[in-house]
């Protein structure tokens, strides 16, 4: 397309916000919105108006929509900002929370004190791969990706991935890897959040 305009008026923009984009497409979208701050406010508009329509019309849409929207949004306003890009290692067996604690403890890489259902920080977001430190307070809803492998790296707390009829009880250093076209779900067993590095790879 030949401008932010065409873009924003090609519907591209609202497939993505619903999450109907493919993993090419997702990622198309998010380095337009590093680029052109034009797309990352139209994004922030429809975010908005599709969550007064869900909730003037009774929807309740998935919860870990809406947190990986403002992370990505928080991650293009840092990356405008000056902040450099950075390419967290990809997580493996042989993975351990050390690996990330460069940005684990940065100062802006926390959750709210009231924390909802899911919260993220983007920490990189290149070359088709996404890596993120994500809170869990309680649950994670069933999901399945038919393009992208989803990684775990459990840094805090306690939680049951459930993969088809398989349950995987995690603790902090433990990693796991989803299948494709599998479905699965958190639920946090922790009396605090389970604190993870989320990845997505595209498949």
């Amino acid at each position: 397309m030949n401008s932010v305009k065409e873009y924003i008026e090609s519907g591209m923009l609202e497939l993505y916000v619903a999450g109907n984009t493919t993993t090419e497409e997702k990622a198309a979208v998010e380095q337009m919105a590093v680029m052109h701050s034009e797309i990352a406010e139209e994004i922030k508009v429809i975010a908005a108006l599709l969550h007064k329509y869900g909730t003037h019309n009774g929807i309740a849409p998935n919860p870990t929509i809406k947190p990986f929207l403002l992370a990505t949004i928080d991650y293009t306003e840092r990356m405008k900002n000056g902040e450099a890009a950075s390419y967290p290692p990809i997580i493996n067996e042989n993975s351990s929370i050390e690996d990330y604690a460069g940005w684990l403890n940065r100062d802006d890489m926390v959750a709210p004190e009231k924390l909802e259902d899911v919260y993220a920080k983007i920490i990189g977001n290149a070359n088709e791969v996404v890596t993120a430190i994500v809170w869990i307070k309680e649950m994670a809803p069933q999901e399945v990706h038919d393009n992208e492998i989803e990684k775990f790296l459990i840094v805090e707390g306690t939680c049951n991935i459930t993969i088809g009829e398989e349950v995987h009880q995690l603790i902090a250093g433990d990693m796991l890897s989803i299948p494709l076209h599998k479905n699965h779900f958190v639920k946090v067993t922790s009396a605090i959040p389970c604190k993870v590095i989320l990845q997505r790879i595209a498949a």
